[in-house]
């Protein structure tokens, strides 16, 4: 698993960046098995999606809503089911979980996000745990890599069969890349999305404001669009005349907020920061690709490979410049879906695809039954062996599959609460605007500060609907259209339903739930 891989960058997945080639070895990897096109990440951020994968279980169940949610072991039920099953585990990169990997028989893990260069790692130890402490120097792809083999030559029970986990930081930004990399596209012209310049109608009041009112903090941006954080700050950190200067909303002086325009000067800016950024997260990219290939490389030579079923995927997307945005948590495809591909000669036939609808809580229990096991019945996702074995979904597949985004306007990135259902055809997606906290009410506390914000204004609820069909890179709110009103209405049914079914109500958060009550029917 990479970290924030997104689909838009292999070439398996036809984006606009297929052709520069960055995936060569994955692409490979992902043409001997099958491909699916149709993976999506339950929250995206960090810490949400990998206790979504370690425990098969939905945020509300497992409790881990946000960036401070903890696994604890108890609860660390992929590697309790795989050692039932007789097999030896590790876990070697980013772990983000924050208490101890201690199911796992072997673990050596980042400090929550991890440096990308001379990274210390947190290991098994005479003192309890984070205590024990070690560092290696060089770049924390390759550090990652030469762990995880030094653990297979040395470390594992060639007398038994094993489950690794091998998780890079890359290409999570900041986007330092080794060095080697340096000419690695540098005189490419890295192909742009035309929703940079020009968003159309995507988005809503809860993502805009009215008339546009709130396109100055809401959604980091790669232009200077947004004043609160920008890719600039992200990319030329060492520029002293780019510095952060708003914190948040209450520092903007009214003379400042002034409505936004892709002028001529804007958008030759906003290419060449966007040429940077896709250079800096392709080389970290370029990175792991190769280092792949130094793992697929050693179980072949110790003839492991066709016995090893090969699991690829990232812990969610990340928006590459669509829609004028950066970094994730959104529900649009490019920040929700995630890349999800398994070589595995002895079942899995090369050359599969699929459009079936899988979430990351499905992979706990498909990886134990692929092992041998059962699905435990405290583990809600559903697994798709029977969709790797055969490449038929069967007729009585999940159809949809829900998100949701709890973390409003969290870390500058400044993206509204939300959630939402997505089938093949249709997204529809409701923007409560609350803070996890009542803030209409005067007695309560702020509790989240790690999310690195002050703010004391909600954003506008609205919906959001697109026909992905006729819209795939949805750029055209349809929520309102009378050609779509029966559509809606049956997703808003579905929706209901899944957020019982799921666990997923509001029941708890009555603050939120007296919002989505009132404006349900807007």
């Amino acid at each position: 698993m990479a970290d924030d891989h997104t689909t838009q960058a292999f070439g398996i997945y036809g984006s606009r960046l297929a052709d520069l080639n960055p995936t060569p070895t994955l692409d490979k990897l992902a043409s001997e098995g099958i491909i699916f096109d149709n993976a999506f990440v339950n929250n995206s951020i960090c810490v949400p999606s990998r206790a979504a994968i370690i425990t098969g279980q939905r945020a509300q169940t497992n409790g881990v809503i946000d960036l401070e949610g903890v696994i604890s072991p108890e609860k660390q039920y992929l590697p309790k089911e795989m050692k039932k099953l007789g097999y030896q585990t590790a876990l070697v990169g980013k772990w983000h979980l924050h208490d101890e990997p201690a199911e796992f028989d072997y673990y050596k893990v980042f400090p929550a996000q991890g440096k990308y260069f001379d990274p210390e790692f947190r290991v098994q130890g005479e003192k309890p745990w984070p205590q024990n402490v070690v560092q290696h120097e060089g770049h924390s792809s390759d550090n990652v890599t030469d762990i995880a083999l030094d653990w297979l030559q040395n470390k594992r029970d060639p007398g038994k069969p094993f489950f690794l986990m091998h998780h890079f930081k890359a290409p999570h930004d900041d986007f330092e890349y080794a060095p080697r990399y340096e000419e690695y596209l540098k005189d490419t012209f890295i192909p742009e999305p035309e929703s940079l310049y020009d968003n159309k109608n995507n988005g809503s009041v809860a993502t805009r404001g009215k008339n546009d009112s709130l396109t100055r903090i809401i959604g980091s941006s790669v232009s200077h669009r947004n004043l609160i954080r920008n890719q600039a700050m992200n990319i030329y950190w060492n520029d002293t005349t780019l510095y952060r200067k708003y914190r948040n909303q209450a520092d903007i002086k009214p003379e400042e907020y002034v409505k936004w325009e892709m002028t001529p000067e804007e958008k030759a800016y906003t290419s060449k920061t966007y040429q940077d950024y896709l250079k800096k997260y392709l080389r970290c990219v370029k990175g792991v690709d190769d280092n792949v290939k130094r793992l697929l490389d050693y179980l072949e030579k110790e003839n492991l490979l066709d016995n090893t079923i090969i699991v690829y995927t990232g812990d969610q997307g990340f928006m590459l410049g669509e829609h004028d945005y950066i970094d994730k948590r959104w529900m649009y495809d490019e920040s929700m879906r995630m890349p999800f591909f398994v070589r595995y000669p002895n079942k899995v036939k090369e050359g599969t695809r699929t459009d079936a609808i899988i979430n990351n809580t499905d992979f706990a229990p498909t990886m134990i039954e692929m092992a041998g096991g059962s699905t435990p019945d405290y583990m809600q996702g559903k697994s798709f062996k029977a969709i790797l074995e055969t490449g038929n979904e069967p007729e009585e597949w999940q159809k949809a599959t829900y998100y949701r985004y709890w973390m409003h306007l969290a870390h500058r990135h400044q993206n509204p609460a939300h959630f939402g259902i997505r089938t093949k055809d249709y997204k529809l997606i409701f923007y409560y605007g609350k803070y996890w906290v009542d803030t209409d009410d005067p007695n309560a506390t702020w509790n989240k500060e790690s999310w690195g914000n002050d703010f004391t204004n909600h954003t506008p609820p609205a919906w959001e609907f697109y026909d992905l069909k006729k819209d795939p890179k949805e750029m055209n709110n349809a929520y309102g259209s009378e050609e779509y009103k029966e559509v809606i209405s049956d997703l808003k049914n579905q929706l209901i339903k899944m957020r019982e079914d799921l666990n997923e109500t509001d029941e708890n958060y009555p603050h939120i739930q007296k919002v989505i009550d009132a404006h349900w029917n807007d």
